[in-house]
């Protein structure tokens, strides 16, 4: 009998890959128990996230509620990894002893000897899906070179690697065997791909390369970073049909002072310019923004400018966070964090309320067309799906009552992964309600 392993992935999903990786080289040795299943297990394996305040404390309380469960005898092993322990690799031994094994982000041949198997050459490229069967991930570099003055991630994953292109390729064609037919390609810049490599910003040649894969039919870009961004990648967005009309692109901000204090490299000039580049060039593309409020020296006119900025832009989807101070940022070593807990929070709020009132005017928008949707899952007698225009985890979601004139005698949850036409019958500032028109 195999014994039983359990991970836990706290943070994003670049995180989700690598847990994946190091299953690819234990599922022979390990019962692989889903996260969130409460049985007893041999080892719970914790991938931490050590990016902001918020992240940090939850991937503490995961560690905790992992020793807790040792202590009561339903774990025999605890190991954790990640950009957490990376970051405070001196003092999270001495706070919590317990662990029985302590390792950094990138740790992956030390990790996988601790649960007791050999890293496997030949399975560079194997991957143990923790998510659906039909879409994943795909991490095309790791690290970055960008200065962020909010960000820690540089020190904690190093200088910025691309994978080479033809490994890339390699791993799509081996998920696309195993059924995987949306790709979402992620790095923490992933316009910065291919410049240590080929001297050259080639994420437009990958995606064509990608799109050639056998069994791939979606393929969306996420954490697109403004500054230098290759235009050439909306050419693959418009005329690519298997090149999502989607972008993730966290822009952060709009003020010419706060982009400066933050190290962004951008103006908002530049900014309006790159944004108009891609509705026009990209008609109908859907934008996913993030947007950081309370930054220092962001003043009630800078927040203003914002406000106005995401009015004008109307971004389909955007998410906004509070400055956390980081230790070791350039902004915590040169700026005073002066604005306070309750304004950052105010701010936050009222641009979060803006953004519910334009999401739901796109939703709405979308009410009465026809739209090719990829089946998530199957829960209380609807079908969950998304469009080219929704991500995974991130996004709002198609919710689709089966119709029997369209479904007929098919078993639903044999649906899961499969396409169909639906059309939108209702919207509000997350989801939207479709009916069936057509299985594809």
């Amino acid at each position: 009998m195999k014994m039983k392993l359990q991970t836990v992935t706290l943070g994003c999903s670049k995180n989700k890959v690598d847990t994946e990786h190091i299953l690819s080289h234990v599922e022979d040795l390990y019962e692989i128990v889903p996260e969130g299943e409460d049985i007893p297990v041999d080892v719970i394996l914790l991938n931490t996230c050590g990016f902001i305040g918020d992240a940090k404390e939850e991937s503490v309380q995961a560690i905790l509620e992992a020793v807790d469960k040792k202590k009561r005898g339903e774990a025999d092993k605890v190991i954790v990894f990640g950009c957490l322990s990376q970051r405070y690799a001196d003092e999270l031994p001495e706070l919590i002893p317990e662990v029985d094994g302590w390792f950094g982000a990138r740790d992956f041949d030390p990790v996988i000897r601790a649960l007791g198997a050999e890293p496997d050459p030949e399975k560079r490229n194997h991957r143990y899906l923790t998510t659906p069967s039909h879409y994943a991930y795909l991490k095309i570099s790791e690290g970055c070179d960008r200065r962020c003055s909010y960000c820690a991630i540089p020190f904690i994953r190093g200088a910025h690697k691309s994978v080479p292109m033809e490994d890339l390729v390699a791993e799509a064609s081996r998920l696309a065997d195993n059924g995987v037919k949306e790709l979402i390609i992620i790095a923490q810049d992933t316009t910065f791909y291919g410049l240590d490599l080929y001297r050259r910003r080639a994420l437009a040649e990958l995606l064509q390369k990608l799109s050639e894969v056998d069994g791939i039919e979606w393929i969306r870009i996420h954490y697109s970073y403004p500054a230098s961004f290759p235009e050439d990648v909306l050419d693959q967005m418009a005329e690519n049909p298997k090149v999502c009309r989607y972008m993730d692109i966290p822009l952060q901000h709009i003020s010419d002072k706060v982009l400066d204090n933050m190290h962004r490299h951008v103006t908002g000039a530049w900014t309006r310019e790159l944004i108009g580049k891609m509705r026009e060039r990209v008609p109908g593309v859907v934008l996913r923004t993030t947007m950081i409020v309370g930054h220092p020296g962001e003043g009630k006119r800078d927040f203003n400018e914002l406000m106005d900025f995401v009015r004008e832009a109307r971004f389909e989807r955007l998410g906004a966070f509070k400055y956390s101070e980081e230790e070791g940022t350039y902004g915590a070593e040169n700026f005073k964090d002066s604005i306070s807990a309750r304004v950052k929070q105010e701010r936050l709020d009222e641009l979060m309320t803006l953004q519910s009132d334009i999401s739901l005017s796109f939703n709405q928008s979308r009410v009465g067309t026809l739209e090719k949707v990829i089946v998530d899952d199957f829960v209380d007698g609807v079908f969950v799906c998304r469009s080219e225009f929704e991500s995974p985890e991130v996004d709002g979601e198609i919710l689709v009552k089966p119709d029997s004139e369209v479904i007929g005698d098919v078993d639903p949850y044999s649906l899961i992964g499969e396409f169909m036409t639906v059309r939108v019958t209702g919207a509000d500032e997350y989801d939207l309600i479709a009916e069936p028109v057509e299985i594809l």
